[in-house]
């Protein structure tokens, strides 16, 4: 299995890290700041560098077929790392960031439509989440007004862990409608934005404060069908 360094402090941009496997299905690592692929979030782009200077060039991030198996997936024409070789993991911290800040806008997008979540992406310029909305309608002008309160107000977005006994007995804190949180493992990590705005079981990497995420606008709202609406948003920068 390897160490997921990431999933308790998504600020990190590199580590140290002893190569595990490598072959055509990708490099494995003792340890890595590397996210990959889940949850609606893109897997991390980035290096490693090996004891020599030499780089190999990481264009994704997934994981594998075997529950703790992260996949770091070289681009083309790159020289594998040998198995034992010590490197320097290292994301392209600049697209990481602003999936961060565009995730947690997705939680506060959450707090502020109230249906259940059929669908969702994060990108690092714009992203959409999927509601069913029933007779809800929405406003676009007032959705955005009410995200950027959110994130002017500063909020702390901290991540915790509960057990999956817990997370069982409290249903209601799972949002999305057809993939349920992991279980299995003996605990779920959440989100928690507060007090009192959002929490709710989420693997990904997320900023410290909504102050982070920075204004936004809601490009759009579409219709996806009967009950459902995808409204899209992206930073205003």
């Amino acid at each position: 299995m390897t160490e997921e360094i990431f999933r308790e402090d998504s600020y990190l941009r590199s580590c140290e890290a002893v190569v595990t496997a490598s072959g055509p299905a990708g490099i494995e690592l003792d340890c890595t700041v590397f996210y990959p692929m889940g949850g609606g979030q893109p897997g991390d782009t980035g290096s490693l560098r090996r004891s020599d200077g030499r780089m190999v060039n990481i264009a994704d991030t997934r994981k594998g077929t075997t529950p703790g198996e992260i996949l770091h997936l070289p681009a083309a024409d790159q020289q594998m790392p040998e198995v034992g070789e010590r490197v320097i993991a290292e994301i392209d911290w600049t697209r990481r960031y602003r999936h961060m800040r565009m995730h947690t806008c997705l939680h506060l997008l959450c707090s502020v439509v109230a249906a259940g979540v059929t669908g969702g992406q994060v990108g690092d310029a714009r992203s959409r989440l999927d509601f069913d909305v029933g007779d809800l309608v929405l406003d676009k002008t007032a959705i955005e007004a009410k995200l950027n309160a959110l994130i002017a107000a500063n909020h702390q977005a901290t991540p915790r862990w509960i057990s999956d006994e817990e997370l069982a007995a409290t249903p209601d804190l799972v949002r999305t409608m057809s993939v349920k949180p992991p279980t299995g493992q003996g605990k779920v990590r959440l989100l928690d934005i507060g007090p009192g705005i959002d929490l709710q079981p989420c693997g990904g990497t997320h900023v410290r404060a909504t102050g982070e995420i920075g204004r936004v606008v809601v490009e759009k709202i579409e219709n996806k069908g009967k009950r459902n609406r995808r409204v899209v948003i992206a930073l205003a920068e």
